[in-house]
Order: C-alpha cells, then sequence, then structure tokens
C-alpha cells in the first residue's frame, strides 16, 4: 500500500501502482481496486457490467476538506477585518474556531479508508511515519518564524527563537498517531453485524477516552506556580533609541485554572518548550483586559495584566491531546463509511453520533469546563466534532446521494489539491512571493493595490476585504482544478 495522508488529509488507494506526483486525485473506495490496472480486452457486456461493478469516489471528502481550506483563508485573511468570524479571544466559539478541527476531523475519515487494508504492518507504519516527520518540518519552516509573512518583504529566525509547533505540526501529530492506532490497534476480524464492530474498534475508543481522562487529570491537577517571563522594550534618552529585556512576574499558585495566565496548557509548554519557542502573538491579546479595541487587536487598555504581553502556544502539547481524539472521532466517521453498505445507514449512524457529540458537549458546558480553542477542552472537541459529523453528514447526502455536484465543484477541486493550495494560500506563501515584486515602494504591488482598489470600489475597507478574500478563494478554486484537469497533485 502506498498511501498519502497529508495536511488536509488526502484519498484512500490500497495499490502501490501509482503515477508521479499522485496522490490526492486517486479514488477513495470501499471496495478496493487499483486504479491504474490494465484490463484485458472484453466485450460490451462484460465492459458494462465491470463498468457497473466500479466503486465510486466518495466526492463529499473532496468538498469537506476543500470547504475547511476555503474557510481557512476566509477567517485567517478577513478576520482583522470581520471580528465576528475571527477567533473567539479565549473562551466561546465563532465560525473560525470550527476550522482546525475540521480538519482533524477529515484526516481521521481518510485515515480510516487509507489503512483499512495492509500487506505489512511494519512497511506501513514506516510510510506513516515518514509522510508525519514531512509534514512536521514543513510546518516548521511555514509556521516556526522563518517566513514573515505579507508586508514583510523578510525572511529567516533565530533558532533560539523559533517555534516548533503549530496547524501543520498538529495535524503531522493527529495524523501519526491516528495512522498508528489503525496499524496496530485494529484487527483483521470480519464486521457484519453491532457487535464484530465494537470488537474491532474497541481498543481505538479506550485510548481515545484514556487520551480525555489523561488531559483532564493534567489540566485539573497540575499546580502551576508563580512564573515570569521576558519582554524586549524600547527606550529613548536624549533621542537616542535603545533596548532593554525587562522580566515580568505572573503571580499563579493554582490548580485547575483556565484562565490565560494560569492554566496547566501554558505550564506544559513552557517547560517542556521553553518561552521563547511559544507564539508571541496569542489570542488572548484581543480580551478585554489587553485590548480597547477588543475582541480585535489593540493598544493595552490602562492597568492591563502583564500576562498580556506574554507568550502562549495555541498548538501547544498539551492541548493536542484532545486534537489527536478530534482524529479518532474523524476515524470513527470512516469506519461507519467502510462497514455500512448503503447510505440510509450510514448517515443515521453518523446522525447519532453527531447528536451525541454536540448533546455532550453542552452537558459538559453545564458542568463547568468552558468552550475554549486555545485550551481545545473536552466540551471544545466534542462540540466541533459534532458539527464536523452534521457537516459531512449534509455535504454527504447532497454529493454522493442526490448526486447534486456542480455547485460544489469548486470545493471539491481545491480539497483533491488541499495541501498545495493551503501551503500557497493559508499559510501566505504565494501573496508573500507576489508582493516581492512592487513599483518605486513595496506597498505598490499586485496584492496590495488590488485590496485597497476593492475598499474605494465598495468605499469600505471592511467589504473590500471581504470581496478580496473571496476573489481569492475563487481563484485557488480554479487553480486547483487547473492542477486537477493536468494531473498534478502536491504529494508528501
Amino acid at each position: 500500500m502506498d498511501a498519502t495522508v497529508v495536511a488536509i488529509a488526502d484519498d484512500h488507494d490500497d495499490s502501490d501502482c501509482r503515477r508521479p506526483l499522485l496522490a490526492q486525485n486517486e479514488e477513495i473506495h470501499l471496495y478496493t481496486e487499483p486504479p491504474n490496472r490494465q484490463h484485458p480486452p472484453l466485450d460490451a457486456a462484460a465492459t458494462q457490467l465491470e463498468e457497473q461493478r466500479k466503486p465510486e469516489r466518495v466526492a463529499s471528502l473532496d468538498v469537506f476538506r476543500g470547504f475547511t481550506v476555503a474557510m481557512m483563508i476566509l477567517v485567517d485573511d478577513a478576520g482583522g477585518a470581520w471580528p465576528g468570524i475571527n477567533h473567539a479571544p479565549w473562551f466561546g466559539v465563532t465560525v473560525a474556531d470550527f476550522v482546525m478541527p475540521a480538519f482533524l476531523f477529515i484526516i481521521g475519515v481518510s485515515a480510516a479508508l487509507v489503512f483499512k487494508k495492509m500487506a505489512n504492518k511494519t512497511a506501513a507504519t514506516k510510510k506513516a511515519a515518514i509522510r508525519a516527520s514531512k509534514l512536521f518540518i514543513l510546518g516548521v519552516i511555514l509556521q516556526g518564524g522563518y517566513i514573515h509573512g505579507r508586508h514583510k518583504l523578510t525572511y529567516g529566525v533565530d533558532l533560539d527563537h523559533i517555534r516548533w509547533l503549530g496547524v501543520l505540526q498538529r495535524i503531522a501529530i493527529g495524523y501519526f498517531v491516528a495512522a498508528m492506532s489503525e496499524i496496530w490497534l485494529v484487527n483483521n476480524n470480519l464486521v457484519d453485524s453491532p457487535v464484530p464492530f465494537v470488537n474491532k474498534y474497541f481498543i481505538e475508543w479506550f485510548m481515545a477516552i484514556a487520551i480525555t481522562v489523561l488531559y483532564v487529570a493534567l489540566v485539573f491537577g497540575l499546580y502551576v506556580a508563580n512564573w515570569e517571563f521576558e519582554i524586549q522594550t524600547s527606550n529613548s534618552t536624549l533621542s537616542i533609541p535603545s533596548n532593554s529585556i525587562e522580566t515580568k512576574m505572573i503571580q499563579c499558585g493554582v490548580r485547575g485554572s483556565l484562565g490565560p495566565p494560569c492554566n496547566a496548557v501554558g505550564l506544559v509548554d513552557r517547560v517542556l518548550l521553553g518561552e521563547n519557542h511559544l507564539y508571541k502573538n496569542p489570542v488572548y491579546k484581543r480580551t478585554k483586559e489587553c485590548s480597547i479595541n477588543s475582541p480585535d487587536y489593540g493598544p493595552l487598555p490602562p492597568n492591563a495584566p502583564d500576562w498580556c504581553l506574554a507568550p502562549f502556544d495555541p498548538e501547544g502539547l498539551l492541548s493536542t491531546l484532545m486534537a489527536v481524539v478530534t482524529c479518532f472521532v474523524g476515524l470513527f466517521f470512516g469506519h461507519v463509511l467502510i462497514h455500512c453498505k448503503n447510505h440510509s445507514q450510514r448517515m443515521l449512524i453518523w446522525l447519532l453520533a453527531s447528536v451525541v457529540l454536540t448533546i455532550s458537549a453542552y452537558l459538559v458546558l453545564l458542568l463547568g469546563m468552558p468552550f475554549s480553542k486555545p485550551l481545545y477542552t473536552v466540551n471544545y472537541m466534542l462540540l466541533t466534532g459534532g458539527v464536523s459529523g452534521f457537516l459531512l453528514l449534509l455535504l454527504y447526502y447532497i454529493v454522493d446521494v442526490i448526486h447534486i455536484k456542480k455547485p460544489f465543484v469548486l470545493f471539491q477541486w481545491m480539497g483533491m489539491n488541499a495541501l498545495i493550495v493551503y501551503v500557497l494560500a493559508a499559510c501566505e506563501l504565494f501573496p508573500t512571493l507576489i508582493q516581492g515584486f512592487y513599483w518605486r515602494s513595496p506597498e505598490n504591488n499586485l496584492v496590495d493595490v488590488t485590496e485597497s482598489l476593492l475598499q474605494a470600489i465598495f468605499q469600505s475597507k471592511r467589504w473590500g476585504t471581504l470581496v478580496f478574500v473571496l476573489l481569492e478563494i475563487v481563484f485557488w478554486c480554479l487553480a486547483a482544478g487547473f492542477l486537477h484537469m493536468k494531473g498534478v497533485y502536491l504529494k508528501l
């Protein structure tokens, strides 16, 4: 098997017969047949029978991941102008907070398809480890500080301050754990009823519960002592600028706090990763305590607490535990797709699972645990997993059951080449390269001029930015469609 699941999750193929650069365009088969197999000549009747028996691609999976990539571009590029669709400052959920879990969810679904048949577990483990490593390294390059993003025509990072974790790194970890569980924790028993289904995947479910219990125990059990961090301050004396290092002390001495300054998630990252390697612009800088423009970024209000300036990684180690559980939720949905032989059974089980997840999320909320993406709380995992399930159910019904595909073809194209779109668009690699070509002043580049022109046409910075981002999404959908027609797919 030469299967690929990278970044936004690739498709399923149990064959070693692959064309060069081919990964995401292979058919997702519920009954696997190598797409490139050459058939001997058949008569017309046999050919028709062969076509009828050929497994169909689950197109809704491509649409799902393409829609997810589009939403990431939307919330990242338009969230500054529209704070309502940006990430919640700390507690609560917004549209943006459902995007990352959707990535992890669809990776779980695809991993279930990819690893449902393995000729050699050791070889499958090696391939999964190599792909996860490649994805992790790519994440460090793109999100570790080496590339400075739009509006900064510079690059490079001090290794003493490189950020080790990020979105792609979290996806790599989630994929690897999901892959290892599929390879080593699932038996080969035949599933022909609910009881064998439970027996086949019971150990995986137990592992997901154990990870959740470990997360809760650490979040509420670890003692967070007082801690300090350093910030660089600028001083000017007699018109001579100078920089100095100032140490700030954060008063904690508590257990079980879920607030920004004294939570166990931040403690684990500070101890294991080091303060210098954490994200320097955390989302809690948009809270009322830290911004006069809350829920947007802004100047510090008077008497703002010192922790407003402290680093915090939203893709940290402890919170990644619950992100991994989201992949296990996706695995369950993928298993249902494999073993249930008709649309009604699949949709019914998916519906029940999504309802249970969503209701459980609000029950945990009533018990006192708030929704929080930075902490990736248990009920945040349950809620986003349930919503992802509802979305997959809806798209599956529209695209694969009643076969309304044309309105979603742009998302389908993007989903079939999700990794390259994510790298070039969501990580701002392409606009950064374009901005390197300018006329006399760095501001006079194609990207900024186009956005400014739309803002002038609509006489609104917010609406002009929104239209610019929507056009950007359409552009990348069409670019992905062009690559699909040429048979070009990015593979790790």
